[in-house]
């Protein structure tokens, strides 16, 4: 599935999550943090975060025009950002028929890792 069909994410989309590449089995987002995504320390909400890997996330794993949902993700935060932007970069790391799984690195713009998220899902194919 291409970047276009993502557009239909309207969670992600409608809180500044842009999908910018997709590949047989990788993506690439990123956000832009703004007040609106603080949490009450003044830092990106752990949320926002959530939602900008699980688009690359998903994107990966659909990549192979099989429609594919999440059936378990987790997420570990490193460290905060409160400004500047984030970029998730997702990398099947299992393309299995049924259940593919994904690596997502959440990283801000000078590289640092800021959450890794690792994701499976299930091709409904």
């Amino acid at each position: 599935m291409n970047k276009e069909f993502f557009l239909n994410d309207r969670f992600a989309t409608d809180n500044g999550c842009e999908l910018l590449e997709v590949a047989a089995g990788y993506a690439r987002a990123r956000l832009l943090i703004t007040p609106r995504h603080h949490n009450a320390g003044g830092v990106c909400q752990g949320g926002a975060i959530f939602t900008l890997a699980d688009l690359a996330f998903a994107a990966a794993v659909n990549s192979h025009d099989i429609l594919t949902f999440s059936i378990n993700s987790t997420i570990q935060f490193i460290r905060s950002r409160a400004e500047g932007y984030l970029y998730a970069e997702a990398r099947e790391v299992v393309d299995h028929r049924r259940i593919p799984s994904c690596q997502v690195n959440v990283t801000d713009e000078e590289g640092n890792l800021i959450a890794l998220f690792i994701g499976q899902g299930y091709r409904k194919g």
